[in-house]
């Protein structure tokens, strides 16, 4: 009885010391902590004390004046700005569901490759182009898609007969053909990479279920039809759920594609915010793009609980944040 007794008061012992004998027994978990915390608080934390900024009239030469939600009344009645979020809503949910698309069909016809070499060499061509930065991909696609001879797509259609030499298409210049073009560039940059995802659930699938719908008669359509596609739609949702949490954050690939010729239809909320803080030609007002951009964070803000909320749905409980 008395060892019993010894027993079970020994975690009330480990348990009742004080807080700052426990950080020095882990103080070196805590100092590997340390640059990290730092980082957070200098680069994430800080600088959301400049949300005052967006009830000011401020233009970073005299003191800011507090105007409260003027900034906002003049943002809503902007026809710009809400052109920039209806583009910003249309392109990243399109471009997400066509990314998505397309990945789950591209690791489809992988999964179907038998030789293992040869699969291996598609997956690590179609992974490269993530790997490039906007700005390469953007110039690389601009010699491609140029409305001159030397573009590559302009001279297959004009060799065919499709085009004219003196009637060819300015894709990235002309308002009816930017969105399809950044979509298609879009596509080949980043479904390689999002195959990833879908691959490893391919990869979990138990095989017996294959050899036994065989045994059946099932052929390969009737296998993914039944099996593979099952499997995959739980990851469709979840891939989809978190993906939609930041659409709102759509602006490197924007910005290096756009031009002054189709800012009506590629212009969006943070390249909007760019360039009436940039390139307004005249003294930016800073309230007023603060306040544009915390009215993007809180859309993104609104997205992320709503997605949060679906992914528990889907995924048992579990949460994105």
């Amino acid at each position: 009885m008395k060892n019993n007794k010894n027993q079970s008061a020994k975690p009330a012992v480990k348990s009742g010391k004080s807080v700052g004998a426990r950080i020095y027994r882990y103080r070196g978990f805590y100092l590997m902590f340390l640059p990290v915390f730092v980082f957070a608080i200098v680069f994430f934390y800080l600088p959301m004390f400049g949300i005052r900024f967006a009830f000011t009239n401020y233009n970073g030469i005299k003191a800011p004046d507090i105007v409260w939600f003027d900034n906002f009344k003049k943002a809503f009645s902007m026809p710009g700005f809400w052109s920039a979020v209806v583009n910003t809503l249309q392109i990243s949910v399109i471009r997400l569901l066509l990314t998505t698309i397309f990945a789950v069909v591209v690791s489809i016809l992988l999964n179907e490759i038998v030789n293992i070499y040869f699969k291996k060499v598609v997956q690590t061509i179609i992974y490269l182009p993530h790997f490039l930065s906007w700005v390469v991909t953007a110039s690389l696609f601009s010699l491609i898609l140029a409305p001159t001879g030397q573009g590559l797509v302009n001279s297959f259609l004009v060799n065919i007969g499709v085009l004219d030499s003196n009637s060819m298409i300015y894709f990235l210049g002309d308002s009816k053909w930017w969105r399809f073009s950044f979509y298609l560039i879009g596509i080949w940059k980043e479904t390689g990479w999002q195959t990833v995802i879908f691959m490893a659930t391919l990869a979990g699938i138990n095989t017996e279920l294959y050899e036994a719908a065989s045994i059946d008669g099932a052929g390969r359509w009737g296998k993914m039809r039944y099996i593979t596609f099952p499997a995959l739609q739980n990851t469709i949702l979840t891939v989809l759920i978190l993906n939609l949490a930041k659409i709102m954050n759509l602006f490197e690939s924007a910005f290096v594609l756009q031009n002054d010729a189709v800012l009506d239809v590629a212009n969006v909320l943070e390249t909007y915010i760019y360039y009436q803080t940039f390139n307004s030609g005249a003294i930016p007002n800073y309230g007023y793009t603060t306040a544009v951009g915390l009215f993007k964070s809180i859309i993104g803000m609104i997205l992320v609980l709503i997605c949060n909320h679906l992914s528990k749905k889907v995924r048992e409980g579990r949460g994105i944040v």
